[in-house]
Parts: structure tokens; C-alpha cells; sequence
């Protein structure tokens, strides 16, 4: 029965708790800071504002194939997944708690747009300190695995956050960026980037450039049992914390500026990597894209 239910259970449409159910091994999860204790931000009364008695976000332990892993999944459907203070300390808190207990791997389901505006200093302070809090449980051999398919999406510090992890999943619906399309187009105009035009958003931000680009380790396909499987293998592929690790990343992001940086646009990019056709890489169906994905990888040596 649970698998008839990942299979079906779309993660871009789930709410956070039921991305969890349905994703860790039935009956595991145990919440830690659920709603019943009414842990809500101090802050959003003083705006005329509605709070969530868990101020969205969810956050606890289970267990995945059998392994104990720590859990936290943003509800995106409240305030946009923001980050504000009580919202970043709950997160914080887990991954300290990671650090000192070693889980299996620590899985963050991200669906955020950002930093809200009326906690921006609590937020943005949650946001670095979730960073370091990252890295100290890698650093300590802790796997850190992302899993981005949500409504909200992964931008601003998420997208930072994102890029502290040690494999990232994303699917079709799934957005990754430091900038989000209406910031970027507020800041420099429609000309320059259009947030309507959800093709160019989708083709710049999207799930399927992310990959191409090796921002993310995994496509998967818009439903539980997707990122469950996916999940499972990037915790093994997990690499070290190491400084070889980081040079080796530093280095592959040089050449990604020098080969692209002069690209107006993806399939720019795309047709650069060596894809054949570069128009239907968003028509392609998952199958098609992971064979795409694999070609460019074996002609590139990419390894991510």
C-alpha cells in the first residue's frame, strides 16, 4: 500500500507532511517541535499576519529503508516556505542534532522562496547559520541531501542552502536559484529577464538545467517514490568533506564559467554541453532526459 501511494502521490502537489508519510518507511517518523507545542514567530502579529503553529516547517526523525535519518520539510504553501526566526532555528536545530548523533543522512525537503521580509535579519541569520550547520555535519560524515520539486521552489538563501548540501534531487517542478524571476526582473526589468515568460523561467532556474549543468545529482520524476529512490542513492554517493572535494568543485565551476559564461540563454548552454536538440530537452520524458543527461556527462567527464 505505500508504494501504490509514492507512486501516485505527486511532490510538487503534497503538502510537507505528507511528503514525509509517504516518503520515510511507514509508521517511522517521529516530530520533533510539532504543532501541539505552538512554537510560532513572535514576529508576524506586529504585520497583521496569520501564524502556523508550526511555523512552517516540519522536522524530525525516522526511518528510510530501515536506517535512522533526520528530516525537515518546508511547507511552501505557508508564507512561501520563508525562512524567519523560528522557522530557521527549528532547522538549525536538527542539524545540530545530526552532528551530535550521526543519522544515516540528514534530508532536507526544501520549498522556499527565500527570507521573509518582515523577520529579514532573523532570517537571513538562520540562513548562515543552517550553512555551518551543514558543513560540521558533513565535515563530521554526515550525508546532507536535498530534495527540490515543491511549489515554492529553492530560491534566495534556499538556494544557498542548496548549494551547502551534498546531492541535490530536483524534478521538472523544481527551481533552484540564488535570485528568484520576480527579484531579478524588479531589479533590472522585463527586458532583461521576463518572470511572466514561464518557459524562460522554467529553462534558466528549472530542474532539467540544473542537471544538465550538474547543479543537481538526480532528476526524478513528480512523485514520492521517485525521490525515495533517489534519496537512497545519493546518501550512498555521498562523497567526502575533504579540501580535495572542494578543489575538485571549485575547479569544475571555473570551467563552467569559461565554457558558458558568454551564453544569453539555456539551450545555449545545451548545445554547447553537446545535446543533440536542444529545443526538446522541456518536451523530453524522463527517460529521454536521463539518457540526454548520461551523454553529456560521458562526452564532458562530468561525474555529477
Amino acid at each position: 500500500m505505500a508504494a501504490i501511494v509514492r507512486d501516485r502521490l505527486s511532490w510538487y502537489e503534497a503538502s510537507a507532511r505528507q511528503r514525509l508519510d509517504a516518503l520515510l518507511d511507514p509508521g517511522s517518523f517521529t516530530e520533533a517541535l510539532g504543532p501541539a507545542e505552538r512554537r510560532m514567530s513572535p514576529h508576524l502579529p506586529l504585520f497583521d499576519l496569520p501564524r502556523a503553529f508550526d511555523d512552517g516547517i516540519v522536522v524530525g526523525t525516522g526511518t528510510l529503508d530501515g536506517r535512522t535519518v533526520y528530516v525537515a520539510a518546508q511547507e511552501g504553501r505557508f508564507m512561501g516556505g520563508a525562512f524567519g526566526e523560528v522557522h530557521g532555528g527549528k532547522l538549525v536545530g536538527l542539524l545540530r542534532a545530526a552532528l551530535d548523533r550521526k543519522p544515516a543522512a540528514v534530508l532536507l525537503l526544501l520549498d522556499t522562496g527565500g527570507v521573509r521580509l518582515q523577520e529579514a535579519n532573523a532570517g537571513e541569520t538562520a540562513i548562515a547559520e543552517t550553512m555551518r550547520a551543514i558543513t560540521d555535519a558533513r565535515a563530521a560524515g554526515v550525508p546532507v541531501v536535498g530534495l527540490i520539486g515543491g511549489r515554492a521552489g529553492c530560491f534566495g538563501g534556499g538556494g544557498l542552502i542548496a548549494g551547502t548540501c551534498s546531492r541535490l534531487a530536483v524534478s521538472e517542478g523544481g527551481r533552484i536559484s540564488v535570485s528568484g524571476p520576480e527579484v531579478i526582473e524588479t531589479n533590472k526589468g522585463a527586458e532583461e529577464f521576463d518572470s511572466k515568460d514561464r518557459a524562460l523561467v522554467w529553462r534558466t532556474m528549472g530542474g532539467k538545467h540544473r542537471r544538465l549543468i550538474g547543479a543537481a545529482d538526480a532528476f526524478c520524476e513528480d512523485n514520492v517514490a521517485a525521490f525515495r529512490a533517489a534519496a537512497l542513492t545519493l546518501i550512498a554517493q555521498a562523497p567526502a568533506f575533504d579540501l580535495d572535494t572542494l578543489e575538485a568543485e571549485q575547479a569544475r565551476l571555473r570551467r563552467r564559467i569559461a565554457e558558458f559564461g558568454d551564453c544569453r540563454d539555456a539551450a545555449d548552454i545545451w548545445a554547447r554541453l553537446g545535446v543533440n536538440d536542444p529545443e526538446a530537452v522541456p518536451a523530453m520524458d524522463t527517460r529521454a532526459f536521463d539518457e540526454t543527461v548520461a551523454r553529456v556527462k560521458e562526452a564532458t567527464h562530468d561525474a555529477r
